[in-house]
């Protein structure tokens, strides 16, 4: 199967006064596309950095990047953007609906700036899909939590991404709302064959997916796939 994702050496440093902290120190793998992978850890230890590495949001101190063909680190901020725009999907722990548009607004905003067509149409079918045609005309604020959650699950899916790239998506819900969102998350991940990547605390969740890894002091101490364990999960 091809690979969508590669990381090879890449490390992250920023300079903290007079010193430098590393964040990511030689982290390395590859994904496959269509599968699920996980990023675990405690916090403070580089996962939500390592994301935003692999998603073009940032650029590494070195090491490389391939996202789905693009190597990243040979690419200025507006190319980044257009690889996002054109590969990538985003859930994030905190929802980041715009708050003075509905629901379907909401939705329709990556196909805007994609100056596609048939737009209202396809984001009303998103919404149905999430369960939320019913609330298209609602604003965030009319909105539960899980309720959001599923808009930008809908909004991450309206560009049709190879990827989709979520940031502790169930951290702000509650237990039961939480079993819906994932199990919409990995149905639509199987329905569209895009790629998962989950950022997550939650091990009962990152035990849904194909693979995991976990990040310890900014470097890989786990991966389930290689089974090269030098700690537990």
């Amino acid at each position: 199967m091809a690979s969508i994702l590669k990381v090879q050496d890449l490390t992250k440093t920023y300079k903290s006064g007079s010193k430098n902290l590393t964040v990511l120190k030689n982290v390395n793998f590859e994904i496959e596309k269509g599968t699920s992978f996980s990023i675990v850890g405690p916090s403070g230890s580089g996962k939500t950095t390592l994301l935003g590495l692999c998603a073009g949001l940032d650029r590494a101190s070195s090491g490389k990047v391939v996202l789905n063909g693009h190597a990243l680190e040979t690419l200025n901020e507006d190319q980044r953007a257009a690889v996002r725009n054109q590969n990538v999907g985003f859930v994030f722990q905190n929802f980041q609906l715009l708050p003075t548009l509905t629901a379907l607004e909401n939705v329709m905003v990556p196909m805007e700036l994609r100056k596609e067509k048939n737009i209202r149409a396809r984001s009303l079918e998103l919404l149905d899909r999430v369960g939320l045609a019913d609330r298209h005309d609602h604003y965030p604020t009319q909105l539960s939590g899980g309720e959001q959650q599923r808009i930008s699950i809908a909004r991450a899916f309206s560009n049709q991404p190879e990827i989709l790239f979520a940031d502790e998506p169930t951290g702000n819900l509650d237990e039961e709302t939480s079993e819906k969102v994932e199990e919409l998350l990995f149905s639509l991940n199987k329905e569209a064959g895009t790629t998962l990547i989950l950022v997550t605390h939650d091990l009962e969740l990152a035990n849904k997916t194909n693979r995991i890894i976990r990040i310890k002091g900014g470097q890989v101490v786990f991966d389930s796939e290689l089974a090269n364990t030098e700690t537990s999960i």
